[in-house]
């Protein structure tokens, strides 16, 4: 079946079929960032992101970037740095300070962030009612590493993860993984594929699979 014309939203609280999106996995263009639209994206596989200069973009790509908790995979050499309790971690203790450090901490092959003043307003605001969450990596009591996303109650849709320390966000990742594996969540959305996602055991799958477990 051909794409259809980008969807352009109205005020309306609605999204368009995500079976519409390009190639790409964009789906539609423009309405806002509220708590109420963020929720129904996240709960039909929607997703947005946009550079500052431009509209918002919402997307729902095909195939799908997932990590089935019980597939993690954990090198010898963070089995070591997890046993050697080189870091602490905690939740939602500093979710602005996380939403900070993912927007400025540079990486490679990245110019700028998606990671706009409008971004940062919408999910401190969702996680004052809850649906987003944050973990945090500590070293010395110092701020080290960390990730944050939205938590669906049985799939946690993770969005950005930084690193001041080597291994900090891994830490963050696996801890997190571990602790959802045991409230039996059934896998953790990472949207689009990685290597290094990949080296953590998460797998592309279609699209359709994942709206069913989402919406399962």
């Amino acid at each position: 079946m051909e794409n259809m014309p980008l969807h352009f939203l109205s005020s309306r609280l609605e999204f368009p079929p995500v079976e519409t999106a390009n190639e790409d996995g964009l789906l539609a263009v423009g309405g806002d960032l509220s708590p109420e639209r963020l929720m129904l994206a996240y709960k039909n596989g929607i997703f947005p992101w946009f550079n500052d200069d431009s509209l918002i973009l919402w997307w729902s790509p095909d195939p799908r970037m997932v990590l089935f908790p019980e597939n993690l995979k954990i090198s010898k050499s963070m089995r070591k740095v997890i046993r050697d309790q080189e870091f602490t971690l905690t939740q939602n203790t500093c979710f602005d300070m996380v939403m900070d450090y993912c927007a400025n901490v540079d990486r490679k092959g990245q110019e700028g962030t998606w990671i706009t003043p409008e971004m940062k307003s919408a999910y401190v605001a969702l996680h004052q009612k809850g649906r987003a969450k944050s973990f945090e990596v500590w070293k010395d009591d110092l701020l080290v590493g960390g990730l944050y996303g939205v938590d669906l109650g049985h799939v946690f849709c993770g969005e950005s993860m930084f690193s001041l320390e080597p291994n900090a966000s891994k830490f963050a990742f696996i801890k997190m993984v571990q602790e959802f594996a045991e409230k039996n969540y059934q896998l953790i959305d990472c949207q689009v594929h990685t290597d290094h996602l990949e080296s953590l055991g998460a797998e592309l799958i279609s699209r359709e699979k994942f709206l069913a477990i989402l919406q399962g």
